[in-house]
């Protein structure tokens, strides 16, 4: 299929901020000169999803329903492929491959993927409490053989407590600060680089304030889409940390 052909479809809402921080870097890392030049896209935000993190903690409803509606009106708007700006999200994503056959892209396996060719073999990972509990990025990191480290449990309420800030429309620089002094831990206890696991944290949280490659995942889904959408993509991203893993 010829790239013009493609749509791109983003399942978000989960959350908002983060949903139009994906679509930004999806145009930011298009090689383009013009307005043709970008893929054509569809966006179905839903905020009203149930939170993920309850539900996997068994605190909450099953938010599948609510994700598979948003699928159904991806296909029917076109998408030849689907993006999922949420790491706990993907947590669902299995049960709902099963009922579409538009390839859902799984951003916690690309991001792995990067790591690995990276030479990347311990990782220290800030995420929803959800996504550390599920072992969503340790699954794929086992089978690359990469250790992933994760806070103790004092540092990740911590964590917890700025996503939800962000989540409430605060990345203001403390809250920044905050999850640096989480990924500063990690990093003293052996991690090469930080992934940014939870799709709001890239939006407080910089490369500026780590030691150490911060790796953020939304930018990672952005280049995995416009690949398989065979779109042409700038330089490697410094936003995808794939730009400071390759110095």
């Amino acid at each position: 299929m010829h790239p013009q052909e493609q749509v791109i479809g983003i399942l978000g809402g989960m959350g908002p901020a983060a949903t139009a921080d994906f679509y930004t870097k999806l145009v930011g890392r298009t090689q383009a000169r013009r307005d043709q030049d970008h893929p054509c896209t569809v966006i179905w935000s839903d905020p009203t999803i149930p939170d993920r993190t309850q539900a996997i903690l068994g605190l909450g409803e099953d938010p599948t329903p609510w994700m598979l509606r948003g699928v159904r009106h991806l296909e029917d708007a076109g998408a030849t492929l689907i993006a999922v700006p949420c790491n706990t999200a993907h947590a669902f994503v299995p049960a709902l491959q099963a009922k579409t056959n538009v390839p859902i892209l799984h951003m916690i396996e690309e991001t792995v993927e990067l790591l690995f060719a990276a030479g990347i073999r311990k990782v220290g990972l800030l995420a929803t409490t959800g996504t550390c509990r599920m072992g969503l990025y340790q699954g794929f990191a086992d089978a690359r053989g990469l250790q992933v480290l994760v806070p103790d449990s004092t540092v990740q309420e911590k964590v917890m407590e700025g996503i939800l800030k962000i989540k409430g429309g605060n990345a203001s620089s403390e809250v920044g600060r905050r999850l640096a002094g989480a990924a500063a831990r990690l990093q003293t206890q052996g991690a090469q680089a930080v992934i940014a696991g939870c799709t709001e944290i890239p939006l407080a949280l910089s490369q500026e304030m780590l030691r150490i490659p911060l790796i953020d995942p939304t930018g990672v889904l952005a280049d995995a889409a416009l690949r398989q959408s065979g779109f042409p993509l700038q330089g490697p991203g410094p936003e995808t940390g794939s730009a400071v893993l390759r110095m």
